[in-house]
């Protein structure tokens, strides 16, 4: 099996994986935060949280209709190329704010109190995994980039094609076969052809040489 389609599954599913822990540790820190300080919330795990479920959707319905259909504008290689840089800048946007807002446990949620240990746990969680996932999506979008543009570099048209069917893949049609003349191929005439009997040469006598055509006698 070639080696893009295994990093696109593998990929896919990984940032499935970190989605779906992001989006459960996300709705309990914000469950626990609006609970226990007074209704705050953190807006970085906001957008962790809606990375994540984005992510959940779209990967989801990519994996399943390039299952189901094959030339599908969601299999389609420039649709991939552009939506999973999407993701991965809403991915590397929720852990920047994440760790910038990292500071701020110890005042809006209160690491140290006994009530919130395992929301400044499932914090640092969210932080790690969101990470992750940008850093699978990153690899695998420039991997994709670079196979599009190598495909096109050899004439194959990679961008409206699926990664299943291979970007390095020439799909250029073959040249025509072509039949001699009077074989019987495609190329062979079907009027029949005129047979005429070759002409005799007329021969003329040389200067100097006595003709041979007869004289008549003088009286």
């Amino acid at each position: 099996m070639a080696f893009l389609p295994v990093m696109r599954t593998t990929v896919f599913s990984l940032a499935l994986t970190c989605s779906l822990i992001v989006v459960a540790l996300s709705a309990h820190f914000t469950w626990v935060t609006t609970t226990f300080a007074d209704g705050a919330y953190f807006a970085s795990v906001v957008l962790a949280l809606a990375a994540a479920g984005l992510s959940i959707i779209t990967l989801a319905i990519m994996i399943a209709v390039d299952l189901t259909r094959k030339g599908a504008f969601t299999s389609k290689v420039l649709t991939e190329v552009v939506w999973i840089f999407v993701l991965w800048v809403m991915w590397i946007a929720a852990a920047a704010f994440l760790t910038e807002d990292q500071e701020l446990l110890g005042v809006g949620v209160g690491c140290e109190d006994a009530l919130f240990p395992s929301a400044c746990q499932e914090y640092n969680a969210i932080e790690a995994f969101s990470f992750l996932a940008w850093l699978a999506l990153l690899a695998y979008n420039i991997t994709l980039l670079i196979y599009a543009i190598v495909g096109s570099s050899r004439g194959t048209s990679p961008w409206s094609s699926s990664v299943r069917e291979g970007l390095l893949v020439s799909r250029e049609a073959g040249p025509e076969k072509q039949y001699p003349m009077g074989t019987g191929g495609t190329f062979a005439s079907s009027a029949p052809t005129s047979v005429y009997p070759p002409q005799q040469q007329q021969q003329y006598p040389q200067y100097g040489q006595p003709s041979h055509l007869p004289t008549t006698a003088q009286v």
